[in-house]
């Protein structure tokens, strides 16, 4: 048993499949499948179900892969100790994003060009989905770091937080929506949405997960008939008149010709939040640990939004 099958291994477990392993590790990939099936040869198990569409690890790989993740990263734990007496920094860091966080009013693509150019020889897999898939990503170690929403003001057991937007959540909706003729002045009950069609970030994403929380506890089911990952694209959606979009304040889109309206959504209020997330014992890598240090440090901390204050 090698260190290189056991990477190779890993590699198509999380690829699904062994073209894009192989493809992410630069190798053909008739001797990527020889390499496993010469590592299973020697185990006297499958550790891989080829039967399907995708690959998936039978019941044995299930068992085994947690070691073999282990086994990698005490190996790259022993490069990194040399590395870091030698003034070196370099390894893998994975940093996931919530789909639409780039986005929001931190550059995080010069952040990371700049942390690539003091230090070239780490690579950074960058990678954007939902907050739960990330969450559960991040928990079992496939995540170092994470950027994402969140309807929780405390993170899970097993992860630890740091704020980075603490917003209340708006209605929008068009300059004549007949939701208009029942609001007194900025603030509308979340009540007065029911049966609504709204208009929201997808499940999964932690503004979602606040608006079904908020409406749970106002009695109702929240009938939300359009989806979009990006924030601009519901309020272009209210702004047709198609429905009433549930955002964070400040990325509600209102252009400045008066064409939608943003009320503060109360009764209860709702939070938009996002998190920069790791692990509750920190990355296992000091390039993870670097980049992490390096974001806490850059990116902002919540402020007042509609006189609402920020929660740090």
């Amino acid at each position: 048993m090698e260190l290189r099958q056991l990477r190779y291994f890993v590699s198509v477990v999380e690829e699904g499949g062994f073209t894009r392993a192989a493809a992410r590790l630069h190798l053909a990939q008739p001797g990527l499948s020889a390499q496993i099936r010469q590592l299973e040869k020697e185990l006297g198990q499958p550790l891989l179900d080829r039967s399907g569409r995708s690959v998936t690890p039978t019941e044995v790989g299930r068992a085994v892969l947690p070691y073999a993740r282990a086994a990698l990263a005490a190996a790259d734990a022993v490069r990194q100790t040399v590395d870091a007496y030698t003034g070196l920094l370099r390894g893998r860091v994975t940093l996931g994003l919530v789909s639409g966080a780039s986005g929001h009013v931190f550059d995080i693509a010069g952040l990371l060009a700049d942390f690539h150019a003091d230090h070239p020889s780490v690579e950074v897999a960058l990678t954007e989905d939902t907050t739960e898939r990330m969450q559960a990503a991040l928990l079992v170690g496939e995540l170092d770091i994470a950027l994402l929403g969140t309807a929780a003001e405390e993170p899970p057991p097993g992860a630890a937080f740091r704020m980075v937007i603490d917003v209340p959540l708006v209605a929008v909706v068009a300059a004549g929506d007949p939701l208009l003729a029942h609001v007194d002045g900025t603030t509308v009950p979340l009540g007065a949405l029911r049966d609504r069609p709204l208009i929201c970030l997808p499940r999964g994403t932690g503004v979602r997960a606040a608006l079904e929380r908020g409406c749970a506890q106002a009695g109702f089911r929240p009938r939300v008939t359009f989806e979009a990952a990006t924030p601009d694209v519901p309020a272009r959606l209210a702004a047709r008149g198609l429905g009433v979009a549930v955002l964070p304040a400040g990325e509600d889109g209102a252009p400045s010709d008066g064409g939608l309206r943003t009320l503060r959504i109360v009764e209860p209020e709702m939070r938009g939040r996002l998190a920069l997330a790791w692990q509750a014992a920190g990355p296992s890598s000091p390039a993870a640990r670097v980049l992490l240090d390096r974001l806490r440090e850059a990116l902002p901390t919540p402020r007042p939004v509609e006189g609402v204050p920020g929660r740090p």
